[in-house]
């Protein structure tokens, strides 16, 4: 599998990344969870991201990850430690978090820690920023990001205190393309880009039940992309989209399925998507966008 360096850090990081949300919201057991890792692992995925409120996730992957810990860049994600919307951005408490997840994840220092969400109000106090570097400095992790979208995400690379933003990018979601992917590239900041697929949204032949899934089934209702009508063609077709977006360095994907990890692997195989069908995708989406299409938090 193909890998490219993180920005300016020194992470090596393969295109594909392991997302631990799935297996805490809906509570993978250990055993499924064992699977999932040694086959992602086994495709080439050296990334790991994960976060204090996906449930049982970070304690899950910790125990899951045993011996093979020094073959994957762990990430992780503070700032909600009493479930996610609940957001506390005091460095005490995020602090404490931080030892936390280092606590479930089974290891002495996390490569990456983000701050997950955190509003652009508080972003701008500055106290949840000096308190990621204070983790820095203690050797609680060796980088520190931010994970987010629009304004917020876009202060968080003006402010140059950040080595990585994980922010959305898909063919459903493409403010980031002009928001902050421009100056991410300019700034060296490295890229992690979450919902590559658009939560697969397309599969769904009636406006899904669950409010996760609506805005992005919505947009794609309305883009009418030609490919989403064959259904390996669009995950395909939306993987390579995202992977071919400049300053992208990793794009996460969440599953349960261990077979998954191989599969998209063979589907990224060709390499990015030619620039012509980029152009397809993003022309579709200047037409059809509404305003209110920002990246979804």
């Amino acid at each position: 599998m193909e890998r490219r360096q993180l920005g300016r850090t020194d992470m090596v990081v393969s295109v594909l990344g392991f997302g631990g949300s799935e297996i805490g919201y809906e509570r993978a057991s250990a055993r499924t969870v064992a699977r999932l890792l040694g086959s992602a692992i086994d495709a080439g995925l050296n990334v790991i991201d994960t976060a204090e409120c996906y449930e049982d996730s970070e304690a899950l992957i910790g125990s899951a990850l045993g011996p093979r810990r020094n073959e994957v860049y762990l990430l992780t994600k503070c700032g909600h430690p009493r479930g996610y919307g609940r957001g506390d951005w005091r460095a005490a408490s995020l602090l404490s978090s931080i030892e936390r997840s280092l606590e479930r994840l089974r290891t002495d220092r996390l490569d990456l820690i983000q701050l997950h969400s955190c509003e652009l109000a508080d972003l701008r106090k500055g106290e949840a920023i000096a308190a990621l570097e204070r983790a820095r400095e203690r050797g609680f992790a060796r980088y520190i990001g931010y994970s987010g979208d629009g304004e917020a995400a876009r202060f968080a690379l003006e402010c140059g205190r950040f080595d990585t933003l994980q922010t959305s990018v898909s063919i459903a979601d493409q403010e980031a393309l002009d928001l902050t992917l421009p100056l991410a590239v300019k700034r060296g900041i490295g890229v992690i880009a979450k919902r590559p697929i658009a939560n697969a949204a397309w599969r769904y032949g009636r406006r899904p039940a669950e409010p996760y899934y609506q805005p992005y089934w919505e947009r794609l209702r309305a883009l009418d992309y030609p490919f989403l009508r064959d259904a390996p063609r669009a995950v395909a077709t939306a993987l390579r989209f995202t992977l071919a977006a400049p300053g992208v360095h990793t794009a996460i994907v969440g599953t349960r399925r261990p077979e998954r990890w191989p599969e998209n692997a063979r589907l990224l195989e060709a390499g990015p998507l030619p620039a012509a069908e980029v152009e397809r995708i993003r022309a579709r989406w200047r037409q059809v966008a509404e305003p209110s299409w920002r990246g979804e938090v």
